[in-house]
């Protein structure tokens, strides 16, 4: 009883926090609230589950804050019929939560336990239109494209050009972009033609891109 309390208290929280910044789009928030969080996080983080701390998980891997991972989905601006590719399935909580805004959403890790995991999450929550993929995501999914919307939970470098070409007319990307040691900028990236249009979002700490997949986990 007392998790469920303590779900609901930091749920409210977490929705306080959301309208202080501006977002308050009704279909995500709805999306959030029908995703189980604690589903998606280890035993020992419980009790943070909705607050804006990076969360570990297998593989030496983290989870991001439910802020940062809202501000994101705010971001794409996801509208039903939308094709979405996420590169860093994670827990696989984002997917999940887009799952409830998109058509499809195809998610990529480089880690099998990883997406082993988030399918059988999927799975166990009824959630059937996501797709889940062990590869190299460090330049996307050439051959599915074009998608709607990509995000991507590692930094890169410099614009990511390479992904231009996945990304439909009209269509938006949410990425950081940075050194990989330090700091990074999340950003907004709207193709218009040939074109990114950039807008800033927040100041963020991410791994820099991984190639390869990993061969033991």
């Amino acid at each position: 009883m007392n998790n469920i309390v303590d779900d609901r208290e930091g749920f409210a929280a977490f929705l306080l926090r959301l309208r202080g910044r501006g977002i308050v789009a009704k279909d995500m928030i709805t999306a959030f609230e029908a995703t189980p969080r604690r589903a998606f996080i280890p035993a020992q983080s419980q009790n943070i589950a909705w607050s804006e701390r990076t969360l570990p998980i297998e593989c030496g891997e983290t989870m991001e804050g439910a802020d940062l991972q809202a501000a994101v989905i705010a971001a794409l601006a996801i509208e039903p019929g939308c094709r979405v590719m996420e590169i860093g399935t994670g827990s696989g909580y984002t997917a999940a939560v887009m799952s409830r805004l998109a058509a499809r959403v195809v998610t990529v890790d480089r880690y099998k336990t990883l997406i082993e995991q988030a399918r059988q999450r999927f799975e166990a929550l009824g959630i059937n239109n996501v797709f889940v993929r062990q590869a190299d995501g460090s330049n996307g999914l050439p051959g599915e494209g074009p998608f709607d919307r990509i995000v991507v939970w590692s930094a890169f470098e410099s614009l990511p050009r390479s992904f231009a070409d996945q990304l439909s007319s009209g269509g938006i990307m949410v990425a950081p972009i940075g050194p990989g040691e330090g700091e990074q900028v999340m950003a907004k990236l709207g193709k218009l033609g040939s074109r990114f249009e950039r807008e800033d979002i927040a100041v963020v700490r991410f791994q820099p891109m991984a190639r390869g997949v990993a061969a033991a986990i």
